[in-house]
């Protein structure tokens, strides 16, 4: 009976050892809670009571400002519970203000430089304006072979005179080189020699276009502007050898001389013809090329025996 006595006693003691050790905690519905936190973590606490049970999770928001302050002193659970306690101003944490600098506004080029100028302060403007001159030296270029100007005056003017240059020579018309003939005496159309072929008798007699060339008309013959129609039925009818690249029969050993307003040109052979204008290829120091003639342009059309 006295170990009975004696148990309870002990137990008392340790109950009283317990509840004295216990922290009491207010809570924000104005209770208390009396007992040991035994685990903890973001959401809330779990205490062990004073009869030795445990509580349920209780969060950190049911707890008291005082039961807060009271949490926080220990530092495990104090970065826990300060995000739910009303600290005063002056235990805030005060952020540094941030410093705002001076802040220069862009510098406005434009305003100070012309186009020009911002173009060559720049790498990529100087690549431009090179990659520009290039083109305008290829543009003189092309300009030269299709107005058939020399291809160096061209280009030169273009480098001197950018855009301008290639502008001058585009507007000015074809340039046609005239084959290298003797002076015609004025009145006697009849009688003017061409280098490289034997001289013509001095009277040669036209023929009529409507019948075939005579023994005597063989050794030349002069159609002339107003005695002839100058078409395209006229070049098929009278020179219709000149058509191919091969001349066969009395045409193998004749000269075609045409006569224009500009010049005149050695015909090699007829390239092609259309209602309004013939394309010759012609021979021109040394070399052949291709001319387009507009039959309204032709003055005259001789027919000649090439030299032996």
């Amino acid at each position: 009976m006295s170990k009975i006595l004696w148990t309870v006693f002990i137990i008392w003691l340790c109950g009283l050892f317990i509840a004295a050790r216990a922290d009491t905690f207010s809570l924000a519905d104005g209770t208390s809670l009396t007992g040991d936190i035994v685990s903890f973590d973001d959401f809330g606490a779990k205490f062990r009571v004073a009869d030795g049970s445990y509580s349920d999770r209780i969060s950190w928001t049911r707890f008291s400002q005082d039961g807060l302050k009271q949490l926080s002193a220990n530092p495990k659970i104090k970065p826990l519970v300060e995000p739910f306690m009303d600290l005063p101003a002056s235990e805030r944490l005060h952020k540094p203000e941030p410093k705002i600098g001076d802040v220069k506004g862009l510098e406005k080029i434009l305003s100070h430089q012309s186009l020009l100028g911002a173009l060559f302060s720049s790498s990529v403007g100087l690549f431009a304006l090179m990659l520009i001159y290039a083109a305008n030296i290829y543009a003189g270029f092309e300009i030269a072979v299709v107005r058939a100007r020399p291809k160096v005056l061209v280009m030169g003017v273009a480098a001197v005179l950018p855009i301008l240059g290639p502008i001058i020579f585009l507007s000015m018309p074809t340039k046609i080189e005239a084959a290298a003939v003797e002076p015609q005496t004025e009145g006697d159309p009849a009688t003017f020699a061409v280098p490289g072929q034997a001289p013509l008798p001095d009277e040669i007699q036209v023929a009529d276009a409507s019948r075939p060339p005579s023994a005597a008309q063989a050794a030349g013959q002069i159609f002339q502007r107003g005695q002839f129609t100058f078409n395209r039925r006229f070049f098929e009818t009278k020179f219709s050898g000149y058509f191919g690249v091969v001349r066969h029969g009395a045409e193998k050993n004749m000269a075609l001389l045409v006569k224009t307003s500009s010049g005149q040109f050695i015909v090699e052979r007829i390239t092609r013809i259309s209602s309004s204008d013939v394309h010759l290829e012609v021979v021109q120091g040394g070399a052949h090329r291709e001319i387009m003639l507009p039959f309204a342009q032709i003055l005259e059309i001789q027919l000649q025996p090439k030299a032996a």
